[in-house]
């Protein structure tokens, strides 16, 4: 199980790395840059072409579409300095609440 799960953590490593490096042509960086409303605009965008693929796609442009949401979010997250360990976390403290 972790295994399946280790590359979300090493995109987000990528994220924080490429958020510091000196790369001119970098994405991560220039997106970060430009700021929280670019930043969550992209995440609406692709929350949006997400759930229109998963309606009416083909399964490889959900996945496609899935993959820059979570790439998207990551960034999001990271921006707000918010670390996979806070949202594991809270998950976790989810997890322990009982439900009626």
């Amino acid at each position: 199980m972790k295994e399946e799960v280790y590359f979300l953590q090493e995109l987000f490593y990528t994220i924080q790395k490429k958020s510091k490096s000196k790369e001119k042509k970098s994405y991560t960086k220039a997106l970060l840059k430009s700021g929280k409303n670019k930043i969550a605009q992209k995440v609406s965008e692709e929350s949006s072409e997400l759930i229109i693929d998963y309606l009416n796609g083909s399964k490889k442009r959900t996945i496609e579409e899935a993959s820059d949401l979570i790439y998207h979010l990551f960034v999001l997250l990271h921006s707000k300095n918010i670390k996979l360990e806070d949202i594991k976390k809270e998950l976790k403290n989810r997890s322990n609440v009982r439900r009626k």
